[in-house]
C-alpha cells in the first residue's frame, strides 16, 4: 500500500537530516552486506586447516559468492521498482546473515560452505542497485560523486569490520562461532530499518512484474555506449579490487611471514584507506565535474601499487609493506562512489535501478573472473607478491577502456 502524500514530501525533502539519514542507512547496509562477503577471506589460512585445501582456494568461495551477486543483479532492478528500495535493502540483510549463519554449519563437508556463500552474494547484490534508488532522491548534481562516493565507503568499512573481527574472534571460538557472531549483526539491522519502510518506499508499484527477461537491464547498458565502455572499465576495475581483498591476508601470512591477527589490521588499514579514497577521490570528481577522467588516473594509480607489491619481501620494512598496500587500497578499492554516480546520472529517466543493476553485471562478472584468475596466477608462479604484480594489466586495461568512454562522453557533450 502506497504511503500517503505528507510520507512521500517527507522522503522527499531535502534536509540536512533526511539526507544523512539516508546516506547513513545506505551506507551501514553496504558496510554489512560486504563484511558478511569477506569474513571467510579474514581468516582464510584458519578455513584452509579446517577444510584441509590450499589457502589460495579462498579465491573460489570468492567467485562463488559473487556468482550469486551477479545472478541477482539481472533480476533486482525488478525488485526496487516493486517492492521499494528499502524493503529490497532489507532483504540483502536477511540474505547476508542466512548464508553466513547457513556456511558456519559447514563443519567438514564444502557443500553448506557453497551454498551459504552464493546467499551471501545474492544478498550483497541487492544494495547497489536499492541504495542508488535511494541516493538519487537526495543529491544534486554539485554533490552527488561525494554521496554516493561516501555510502560506497561502506564497502571498505565492511572489510575493516571483517578484518578486525573475524580473526580475533576465531582465535577465541572458533571460526564457526566467527561467522555466527557476524550473522546476528545484519540481521539485528534488518528488524531496526523497519519503521522506515512506510515513509521510504512510498514509490514502489505492486503492479510491476518480477518477471521480466534476465539480460533486460544488461541490453540497456550495451545499447549505451557510454554506459557500456564504463561496464567494462568496471568488470577490469573489480577483478583488481576483490582480488586485493580477497589475498592481502594470505599474501602477508604466506609471502611475508606477518602473524594471522597482524595480517588482519593490516588488511583494515588498507580498507581505511580505500574508505578514504573513495570519499576523497567523489569530492574531487564533483570538483572538476569529471567523474569519468578520475576513473581514468585511479586505474593507472593501481598499476602501479600493484607493480610495487610485487617487489615486497619477508625483509622489507614494514613501513614499505604499508605504504604500497595502502596506496594500492586507496586506488583500488576507491572506484565504485564516482563509478556509481556517472552510472545513476547517465541512467534513463525512472530507470536509476535498473540502469545501476545492468551496469554492475560486468563489474560481478570482474569480481567472479579475477578471484579465479589470480589463484591460477598464484599456482602458475608460486608467490601471491608476484600475482599482484601482474594483475597490474588488469588496471592499465581499465584505464584505457574509461578513458574510451570519456572521450566519448566529451563528444556527446560537446553535441
Amino acid at each position: 500500500m502506497a504511503a500517503t502524500g505528507q510520507d512521500q514530501q517527507s522522503t522527499k525533502n531535502g534536509s540536512r537530516r533526511h539526507t544523512a539519514l539516508v546516506v547513513s542507512v545506505t551506507t551501514t547496509v553496504q558496510a554489512l552486506a560486504t563484511m558478511c562477503t569477506l569474513v571467510p577471506a579474514a581468516i582464510a589460512p584458519e578455513l584452509a586447516r579446517a577444510f584441509e585445501v590450499p589457502a589460495s582456494w579462498i579465491g573460489f568461495q570468492v567467485s562463488l559468492t559473487y556468482l550469486g551477486a551477479l545472478a541477482m543483479s539481472l533480476v533486482v532492478g525488478q525488485f526496487v521498482l516493486r517492492l521499494g528500495a528499502l524493503r529490497t535493502s532489507q532483504g540483502a540483510l536477511a540474505l547476508s546473515g542466512i548464508g553466513l549463519a547457513l556456511a558456519a554449519t559447514s563443519s567438514s563437508s564444502m557443500i553448506g560452505f557453497a551454498i551459504g556463500s552464493v546467499l551471501v552474494g545474492f544478498g550483497y547484490g541487492l544494495t547497489n542497485p536499492a541504495a542508488a534508488h535511494l541516493l538519487m532522491r537526495i543529491t544534486k548534481p554539485n554533490n552527488r560523486n561525494f554521496i554516493f562516493s561516501l555510502k560506497q565507503s561502506g564497502v571498505p568499512l565492511g572489510a575493516v569490520m571483517a578484518g578486525l573481527a573475524a580473526p580475533s574472534l576465531t582465535l577465541m571460538f572458533g571460526w564457526q562461532a566467527a561467522f555466527l557472531i557476524c550473522a546476528a549483526v545484519p540481521m539485528g539491522m534488518m528488524i531496526v530499518l523497519q519503521p522506515l519502510r512506510r515513509s521510504w518506499d512510498w514509490d514502489r508499484d505492486p503492479s510491476v512484474r518480477l518477471r521480466q527477461s534476465p539480460i533486460a537491464d544488461l541490453r540497456m547498458i550495451l545499447r549505451h555506449p557510454i554506459l557500456r565502455w564504463f561496464s567494462l572499465a568496471a568488470f577490469c576495475f573489480s577483478a583488481v579490487q576483490v582480488s586485493l581483498s580477497t589475498f592481502a591476508v594470505t599474501m602477508l601470512v604466506k609471502d611475508l611471514s606477518f602473524g594471522l591477527v597482524e595480517a588482519g589490521i593490516v588488511l583494515s588499514a588498507l580498507q581505511v584507506a580505500g574508505g578514504s579514497g573513495r570519499i576523497i577521490w567523489g569530492g574531487v570528481a564533483d570538483w572538476f565535474g569529471a567523474g569519468d577522467r578520475v576513473l581514468v588516473g585511479l586505474g593507472l594509480i593501481a598499476a602501479a601499487a600493484g607493480v610495487m607489491t610485487m617487489f615486497l619481501a619477508p625483509g622489507t620494512s614494514v613501513v614499505i609493506i604499508y605504504g604500497a598496500l595502502l596506496l594500492f587500497g586507496f586506488s583500488a578499492i576507491g572506484w565504485n562512489g564516482v563509478f556509481l554516480a556517472e552510472v545513476a546520472h547517465l541512467a534513463p529517466k525512472g530507470q536509476i535501478g535498473n540502469a545501476t543493476a545492468g551496469a554492475l553485471v560486468p563489474s560481478y562478472a570482474g569480481v567472479l573472473f579475477g578471484p579465479m584468475t589470480f589463484s591460477g596466477l598464484y599456482m602458475l608462479t608460486g608467490q601471491y607478491t608476484a600475482a599482484f604484480g601482474m594483475f597490474a594489466v588488469f588496471s592499465v586495461a581499465g584505464a584505457a577502456l574509461m578513458l574510451i568512454a570519456s572521450v566519448k562522453a566529451q563528444g556527446l557533450r560537446r553535441s
